[in-house]
């Protein structure tokens, strides 16, 4: 019943900027923190930013000041602005919510950031 659809991914030189999208079903978004997550390849998927109902936000150091999270809790929707974008900023970015002590995700955008 519960669905998340990421979209926005892209290949982007460094210093480029990127914006992610988020769609998730009403049950799932209206009341719950909103997060995005990233994974490269070989690492451990790590919070890059979470967003609360009320729209307060919290930035992993390493894209504080880079990236901005933004929600629409009437259509349901999630954005991450990403600027001034680095190599290391490279992986599968995914959106998350938690609902019912489940965790859902979408299938991830990727994002590819060259030097």
């Amino acid at each position: 019943q519960v669905q998340v659809v990421e979209s926005g991914g892209g290949l982007v030189q460094a210093g480029g900027s990127l914006r992610l999208f988020c769609a998730a079903s009403k049950s799932l978004f209206n009341f719950n923190t909103m997060n995005w997550y990233r994974q490269a390849p070989g690492k451990e998927r790590e919070l890059v930013a979470s967003i609360t109902r009320n729209g307060r936000t919290n930035y992993a150091d390493s894209v504080k000041g880079r990236f901005t999270i933004s929600r629409d809790n009437a259509r349901n929707t999630m954005h991450l602005q990403m600027n001034s974008l680095k190599p290391e900023d490279t992986a599968v970015y995914y959106c998350n919510g938690e609902l019912a002590y489940r965790n859902y995700w979408g299938q991830g955008t990727q994002v590819t950031v060259s030097s």
